[in-house]
């Protein structure tokens, strides 16, 4: 039993938790701004020794999350229209200024620090910020107005389908995988089984339809469970191979976590690598089928 792993949940774990229910949208903003800007850091010492690393836009983008829900629309539209193209034009630039002392591995696996992290994370601030109430107005006798609205799109809430699915898939994957597993899965992460990859998804799903159920019954939403649980299988698989990317890369830079800051945890991107995956899909379900 790592002791170290143990407190560092229970210390780690409220805390995340308490930010997410009292907080705002400006508020995850910021918080998520500085997650994205420790896993740039993470990332980038990875890579050091095989490339000169251009961090710095990185650094950039990371700190720009902060600001999503103080820009206009508009804005952040035009941004995600120009925005890879302006990076690899940046990027390309140190090649031609520094007379190809920055050469294209560099900006190779530059390019592709930034998008892994800035391009999923940035999306757990959007799904926190949705906002797709249904106002109903009801006329009461003849000059009273109430105003009713639906919660089936309420990113405060819908966030914890990202929690609790990457949650559950860990947890379960981890039990099974431990106690019943006999089959390996990939050279990737050798512990990981087939049983425990499997047990995975359905412990996501029971978490999924458990929260959907509260969420019904106590919140006013009117979910389908069928949408969700497939939903929750989704979620699940992607949360799983972004845990299998994350390995990948750890397994080519030769290190076995991305740093120690949090202890028997490893480092931020060890602990967000299946929530950061999960994100751009969740939003993309969300807003199509919600």
């Amino acid at each position: 039993m790592n002791i170290k792993r143990i407190l560092t949940a229970l210390i780690g774990l409220p805390i995340v938790i308490l930010i997410f229910i009292l907080g705002n949208k400006y508020v995850i903003d910021i918080l998520v701004s500085i997650i994205a800007c420790i896993a740039i850091y993470e990332y980038f010492k990875c890579c050091s020794k095989e490339v000169k690393k251009i961090s710095w836009i990185g650094y950039v983008l990371a700190i720009s999350i902060s600001l999503i829900h103080i820009l206009s629309i508009k804005a952040i539209l035009l941004f995600l229209c120009i925005g890879i193209p302006t990076i690899l034009l940046t990027l390309f630039l140190h090649i031609i200024v520094t007379d190809m002392k920055v050469t294209f591995k560099d900006i190779v696996f530059s390019f592709f620090g930034i998008m892994y992290i800035i391009s999923f994370i940035i999306f757990i601030p959007l799904i926190y910020g949705m906002e797709n109430s249904l106002s109903v107005a009801i006329f009461k006798g003849t000059d009273t107005l109430e105003i009713y609205k639906n919660n089936s799109v309420n990113g405060k809430y819908l966030i914890w389908y990202l929690m609790l699915t990457a949650w559950g898939t860990d947890v379960f994957a981890y039990i099974i995988g431990k106690y019943f597993g006999k089959h390996k899965f990939s050279k990737v992460s050798p512990n990981k089984t087939i049983e425990g990859c499997i047990s995975g998804v359905v412990g996501a799903v029971i978490l999924t339809l458990v929260y959907t159920y509260i969420l019904n019954n106590y919140v006013d939403f009117e979910l389908a469970y069928g949408t969700m649980a497939i939903i929750g299988i989704i979620l699940s698989i992607i949360g799983q191979i972004g845990d299998f990317a994350a390995s990948s890369v750890k397994r080519y830079f030769e290190v076995k976590d991305f740093s120690e800051i949090f202890p028997g945890h490893g480092g931020m991107i060890d602990r967000i690598d299946s929530v950061m995956f999960i994100a751009p899909f969740a939003f993309c379900l969300f807003s199509f089928f919600l």
